[in-house]
């Protein structure tokens, strides 16, 4: 259980709520199958597997949900396809042109038609809420992956006060400056990747992967003015991730130092394990997060 992207929520106001509260509000609005006549549905689902039964998954106060989301496959050329088809029939028997309005009749009804023989697919995402520390984090870089699991859960618990966190100082200038700099904050150290972008809508985008960032033509570009948007770090040669100007945590990894420890201990079951890897990984997060927020001069 390692999140591999981190969207970071802040909790604006306190949530009244217990484990069991929680699993009550998930098993109301839990999983089932895509119906035939539907193109996607989605519920909650032990994050442990469909053989496990606990709707949250709490550890050390952090706990773990998980949204399973089902959509029907209908590539476009399948059904482009039998839409002209439909269309020639249409044409040669009547003798007459497909407006514009009857095409798109015509397409929704095969969509229909195609529906319950089309094959089905189903991903998995993760989220944890830490009430005590004030976060929700999802395991999601995408717009579309954190809406479908903050929105799932608006609307099951009724209401979600949450926002991305905001710091005093902006990200993008703070990171053009490290890199001017040639260095990292305490605690951190440059890593190997970084995207560079030019000011206004049509400016220009420099992206560096598997490069040495302290190089004479990345310093070239930040004095014409670019500014850093993402920037590789390693912090406390424990984490490695990109960072973004938004404050979204990318390409996140675990380093052989943090997972060792695991093999300290004597780990029996694929349960333990899940749940040995998760302590591990939250307890980890909650020293970086307050971290990060201080690099850019504490929350606003």
């Amino acid at each position: 259980m390692w999140f591999k992207n981190l969207s970071l929520f802040r909790l604006v106001e306190p949530l009244s709520l217990s484990v069991d509260a929680l699993t009550t509000r998930l098993e109301q609005r839990a999983f089932q199958p895509c119906p035939s006549y539907q193109p996607s549905t989605a519920g909650w689902t032990p994050p442990l597997g469909r053989k496990a039964r606990d709707q949250v998954h709490a550890v050390a106060g952090r706990w773990l949900v998980c949204l399973r989301t089902e959509e029907k496959v209908l590539p476009p050329i399948v059904i482009n396809q039998a839409l002209a088809e439909r269309i020639a029939l249409i044409e040669d028997e009547q003798r007459r042109p497909v407006r514009r309005r009857e095409k798109l009749d015509l397409r929704d009804q095969l969509i229909q038609e195609l529906l319950p023989r089309a094959l089905t697919r189903s991903r998995l995402g993760y989220a944890y809420l830490d009430l005590s520390a004030g976060w929700l984090i999802v395991d999601s870089a995408s717009p579309r992956g954190v809406e479908e699991i903050t929105g799932a859960l608006r609307e099951t618990l009724g209401s979600l006060p949450i926002a991305p966190p905001s710091v005093q100082h902006s990200p993008a200038v703070a990171m053009t400056a490290w890199l001017l700099e040639g260095r990292a904050p305490a605690g951190f150290a440059l890593g190997d990747s970084c995207e560079l972008r030019e000011g206004g809508e049509t400016g220009s985008v420099v992206r560096c992967r598997g490069q040495d960032l302290t190089r004479d033509e990345i310093r070239a570009h930040l004095e014409a003015g670019k500014q850093v948007t993402r920037l590789g770090l390693t912090w406390n040669e424990r984490l490695t991730f990109v960072l973004d100007e938004a404050l979204i945590v990318r390409r996140l990894q675990f380093l052989d130092i943090v997972r060792e420890s695991l093999s300290e201990n004597a780990i029996d079951s694929r349960e333990a394990a899940f749940d040995a890897e998760f302590a591990l990984m939250t307890g980890e997060l909650a020293l970086l997060l307050p971290r990060l927020l201080e690099l850019f001069g504490g929350e606003a």
